[in-house]
């Protein structure tokens, strides 16, 4: 790896086009058609299992009614954002239902305004990642433009993180939309479906508590964490370019990250980035086509984050 971390040369052969791949990277139409199919009974069935973990994780804390379990509930609700905030994604690409009223519906009051997020502006930002990383419009630049570092610089960030200065430059931009005439309607909606789910679980639980120490508390501290770590492995000390192995990570999958901070395929993030048109679920077969071209190498793939992790910070 040069300084940079951008791969060597030779672990980025010129193989494409295909007989199944395009010159860009991106399946042919017959293989592109298979794999941009939208399984919306699959996706619903998914979307509604995240709300039933919210409620299995604070109910059963509640249940137990001990500093442990409560602790537990705090610990693994940073998964859980984890997984709106893949899913709010999806939906962002209009990939999580064939509906684009349904898929915006469910994307905007299921998934982004309950995490805080106003998707519209987040959709646009994202696009513009998408358009150019590393470009001039990248909006993303803030969490891996600062790489590689050295090990106390990437320990100083995450303990901002950790203790919730990074949470509280994201949270208060919410209030003072509130003044803003163009982005008022949407503040407003996200603090209405929070104050909403502020009377749910104090209703549901009789402890008025519950929200702020199982809701709020963790997008403020861990999730931060776990949304920096998830970032600087995708893109963190790369360059813009048009090959998308200059610009975007690959790590080899395990079970453990896949619970923790990358779920819902979003670990297979250089497939993501050649074709944003393919659905989560189908990004694996699509990995494993670029592997098969011989466009995603073994020299190129991170054994696991941990080891991206180390090179990040090595500076």
């Amino acid at each position: 790896m040069a300084d940079t971390m951008v791969a060597d040369r030779a672990a980025r052969p010129d193989v494409l086009p295909t007989e199944r791949l395009l010159e860009n990277g991106m399946a042919r139409p017959d293989l592109r058609h298979d794999l941009r199919r939208i399984d919306d009974g699959r996706n619903a069935l998914t979307v509604a299992m995240v709300w039933v973990w919210v409620v299995v994780l604070i109910g059963g804390a509640v249940w137990i009614d001990n500093p442990l379990a409560y602790l537990a509930a705090f610990v693994l609700m940073g998964p859980m954002y984890a997984r709106f905030a893949i899913l709010m994604h999806e939906a962002a690409h209009k990939l999580l239902f064939t509906n684009k009223r349904v898929n915006d519906w469910v994307g905007t009051w299921l998934l982004a305004y309950p995490t805080w997020t106003p998707i519209s502006i987040y959709r646009r930002g994202h696009f513009a990642h998408h358009k150019e990383e590393f470009g001039p419009r990248e909006p993303d630049i803030a969490f891996y433009g600062g790489y590689r570092c050295d090990r106390a610089t990437l320990t100083r960030r995450l303990v901002r993180d950790a203790v919730g200065i990074s949470g509280w430059k994201n949270f208060t931009p919410l209030f003072k939309a509130l003044r803003s005439k163009v982005s008022r309607r949407v503040a407003a909606s996200i603090l209405g479906v929070q104050v909403l789910l502020w009377a749910v679980m104090w209703a549901a639980t009789g402890r008025w508590w519950i929200y702020p120490l199982l809701w709020w508390l963790p997008w403020m501290t861990q999730w931060r964490v776990i949304n920096r770590l998830r970032a600087i492995a995708e893109h963190g000390g790369l360059e813009a370019s048009p090959d998308r192995r200059v610009t975007t990570h690959n790590v080899r999958q395990s079970l453990p990250a896949r619970f923790w901070f990358v779920p819902y395929n979003t670990g297979w993030h250089l497939a993501h980035h050649v074709d944003m048109g393919v659905p989560f679920r189908n990004l694996p077969a699509y990995h494993a086509e670029l592997e098969r071209a011989g466009y995603i190498t073994d020299t190129l793939t991170y054994p696991n984050y941990r080891s991206l992790w180390r090179a990040l910070s090595a500076a």
